[in-house]
């Protein structure tokens, strides 16, 4: 069974295009006007295995905020997608990871019902032209779009560079964790038969 799905989302602020595919090697080509979200969803997609195309195209030059959430939307909707029904999968995921002086834990679980914690305590300023603050309204997204629960703390750093790629290396490696076939699960991961 294939696990991929394509999304196409219009508004007046942004055209996205993304194709995702859940059983990849983490390859991807990204494009969405702002270099250091690129990088960072690189990054994230990479460690999770999951090979994925984006062309975001929005209108930064009010600001990053549309194309940043639109992207989450499309990426939760996407990931929603490929999983399906969800059977066979691990569920939960988990990661403690280290980017030099910083180190970031996540947890998750597809649950079918959005939550999102997201404590990062660092002093922000601009990444070119990524605001970083824009990182929980895409994490927020993709949480309510692909009905996830996500817990991310940024347990300590001081670079806001090497504290934010912690983060998003770590969500991905939840997500490879999370959404894997197991091959001991014989149908959905939950008590109730559905997620």
């Amino acid at each position: 069974m294939e696990r991929k799905a394509a999304v196409e989302r219009e508004t007046k602020e942004t055209s996205i295009n993304m194709e995702l595919d859940l059983d990849g090697t983490g390859t991807s080509e990204i494009s969405t006007g702002i270099p250091f979200f690129d990088h960072m969803l690189e990054l994230m997609f990479r460690n999770a295995l999951i090979n994925v195309k984006l062309k975001a195209e929005g209108d930064l030059e009010v600001d990053g905020h549309h194309t940043v959430e639109d992207v989450g939307l499309a990426a939760g909707e996407a990931l929603k997608g490929a999983l399906g029904v969800k059977e066979g999968i691990t569920r939960y995921g988990w990661s403690l990871v280290p980017m030099d002086e910083s180190l970031a834990r996540v947890s998750m679980d597809i649950s079918g019902r959005p939550f999102l914690e997201y404590d990062i305590d660092l002093k922000t300023e601009p990444l070119g032209n990524f605001d970083p603050e824009l990182s929980r309204d895409f994490f927020q997204a993709l949480v309510n779009e692909a009905s996830i629960t996500l817990h991310i703390k940024l347990i300590y750093g001081k670079g806001l560079h090497h504290g934010l790629e912690a983060v998003y290396k770590a969500v991905g490696r939840a997500f490879r964790q999370a959404v894997q076939i197991d091959p001991r699960e014989r149908g959905i991961p939950s008590t109730k038969g559905t997620l």
